[in-house]
């Protein structure tokens, strides 16, 4: 269902954020707005706000961030027009009929007809895989030890000549463009199409309604690449589908295991692990967290116990915690991955190693130690203050306490020795090389360097909150001296735009600027554009001085950006700036 902008516009108006909000997060007033623990990522000191007067709310935190509608839409894993809908049903508003629009209608067919195309494709390589000429395919999972159970519940297929598959769906009556669509060919101009996967033993991806959206190919004898997967379409995004999830989701341990391939799956499933799911040949990535939100806040990694795997597993630990998702590392050594450690030792060894998982801060803590001698004084040192910073980054303090008492003891460190180290460490900005790389992308930190790219952006982000706050007197007196356009290109320049358009026609709603947006993502650094937090303690005088220097921050970065776009001169480009910069200095901006 799709609803006009008046339609969507009158629901935000009788939907207050602070009692939409408040149902699922306990807040308390705070200043002109209201904070609470964030309901998206795991805290025990709130960052999470919500602004009445803007109609938004934004974690310091993780970042999430969005208007009444994108609230619903994560907490409650909602479409938009489903969070419209639940919003004014709340109103009570009735919604009008609307039928979804031609160019919609259209994108529904076309991936109607892609999933269509891949079920057949997935009956062809799954009949396919037990006949005669698969069985190539059919030899190599029974040496890997697969049940025909377990064969048929993941539905494997084998893929064999080439352009078979492409004959038989055509004969289906397919377009060569749709099956293009479908990602299951090459296509040029001279050759046609031909096929994307032969000679491999064919793993089906499945979204989480049991729908095939992809497959991955894995290659007999010595091909490369080793594994193939479907290419992006309209119905499979890599990035945001996890293998296995489909059944995964069913488990009702409490958490669930994320490892590295299809055979890590299949194998932990057949084994009774059916709480097991692995990323689609790519990294760990933040929206793979998300999904994984959904159904726990507690991951098992149990990644290939070898380098690649250590470093993979080092990337995902930030991602779950910024997620909100508590993680632990399953250790496999002396076996490389789930697959042999399970025909080496079996079921209930494999259990023990899930029971007796390492939290994941300590995982981290023993990867760095790999990297010193501690017998060597010096490098015993260099060690602890890797160690001390890698604590400091651990946003709780009770749990950064525990922590370190317990690291003190394993090293048999003085621990009041190692806890001012660690807080010594809290007062430096990190270097993001140091521990390894090791940082978790959820922690709050406000002492972010200000200069470069980033210093220019805050100095926006902080000038369009100002003008926000007190749009009445602020963007009076700025208006004579900035434009939208003297913004960065994109989200915040529309931000900008946006909002001058509103305070000219006395109909400020910060809320449908940051509506504005549909990504999660865009809605994310929308509602962070106007939240930035400003001393409330200034002065009159001192906030004048405050917004005088921003102003000729942007606007400096503005007239170097315009003058390089329009002008190939370089002196006369910068006498130019001079001369601007000069007359807007000797301006001291009023707010009376």
């Amino acid at each position: 269902m799709f609803y006009p902008d008046d339609i969507i516009e009158e629901v935000r108006l009788h939907s207050d954020i602070v009692d939409v909000v408040g149902q699922a997060v306990k807040l308390k007033r705070s200043g002109s707005g209201y904070k609470g623990l964030c309901p998206f990522h795991n805290e025990k000191t709130p960052s999470f706000s919500v602004v009445p007067s803007k109609q938004i709310y934004h974690c310091f935190g993780c970042g999430a961030g969005g208007d009444v509608f994108s609230f619903l839409m994560e907490y409650d894993n909602l479409t938009f027009s489903e969070a419209v809908k639940t919003l004014a049903d709340r109103a009570g508003i009735t919604l009008p009929e609307i039928s979804a629009s031609e160019e919609n209608k259209a994108r529904q067919r076309e991936k109607d007809r892609i999933m269509a195309v891949l079920k057949d494709a997935a009956f062809f390589y799954f009949n396919n895989l037990r006949s005669p000429s698969g069985k190539n395919g059919m030899d190599y999972f029974v040496k890997r030890g697969l049940k025909p159970e377990i064969m048929r519940s993941f539905g494997l297929g084998y893929a064999g000549k080439h352009n078979e598959v492409c004959a038989f769906l055509k004969e289906k009556g397919y377009t060569d463009s749709e099956i293009n669509a479908a990602g299951l060919v090459y296509a040029d101009e001279k050759r046609g199409i031909r096929d994307r996967f032969f000679n491999r033993v064919m793993f089906p991806i499945m979204d989480v309604g049991n729908h095939v959206i992809g497959f991955g190919g894995r290659v007999m004898g010595e091909g490369e690449p080793k594994y193939l997967n479907s290419p992006e379409t309209a119905v499979f995004d890599k990035r945001r589908n996890l293998y296995g999830l489909n059944e995964a989701r069913k488990s009702r341990k409490g958490y669930l295991i994320a490892c590295e391939g299809y055979m890590d799956v299949i194998s932990l499933h057949q084994a009774g692990f059916t709480e097991a799911v692995a990323s689609l040949g790519t990294a760990f990535t933040e929206e793979h967290a998300r999904i994984l939100k959904r159904y726990t806040e507690d991951i098992r990694l149990t990644y290939d116990s070898d380098s690649a795997g250590v470093k993979a597993a080092l990337r995902a630990i930030p991602i779950l915690k910024s997620a909100g998702i508590n993680s632990r590392i399953i250790h496999l050594e002396p076996y490389k991955d789930p697959d042999e450690f399970i025909k080496a030792l079996g079921r209930d060894e494999f259990q023990k190693r899930i029971d007796s998982a390492e939290q994941s801060l300590f995982f981290e803590i023993h990867v760095l130690q790999r990297d010193h001698d501690l017998s060597d004084p010096g490098e015993r040192t260099a060690f602890q203050q890797k160690m001390a910073r890698r604590l400091s980054l651990v946003e709780d303090e009770l749990e950064r306490n525990n922590y370190t008492e317990a690291l003190a003891a394993e090293y048999m460190m003085d621990s009041g020795m190692l806890k001012r180290a660690v807080e010594s460490s809290r007062l430096i900005e990190p270097d993001p090389g140091e521990a390894g790389g090791i940082r978790s992308t959820g922690i709050k930190n406000d002492r972010k360097k200000s200069s470069g790219k980033n210093g220019l952006i805050e100095a926006e982000k902080l000038l369009l909150t100002f003008i926000s706050d007190d749009p009445d007197r602020v963007y009076a007196a700025v208006k004579p001296y900035i434009e939208a356009d003297d913004f960065s290109e994109g989200i915040m320049r529309i931000c900008a735009g946006e909002l001058f358009k509103q305070i000219e026609k006395k109909e400020l709603n910060v809320g449908s600027i940051v509506g504005l947006f549909r990504e999660p993502e865009e809605q994310r650094l929308a509602a962070a554009i106007f939240d930035t937090s400003l001393d409330t303690g200034l002065s009159n005088t001192e906030k004048e001085q405050a917004l005088t220097d921003l102003v000729i921050r942007v606007k400096k970065e503005s007239l170097k950006r315009q003058s390089h776009e329009n002008e190939d001169d370089p002196i006369s480009r910068t006498i130019r700036e001079k001369k601007v910069l000069e007359k807007l200095t000797r301006v001291r901006i009023s707010l009376q």
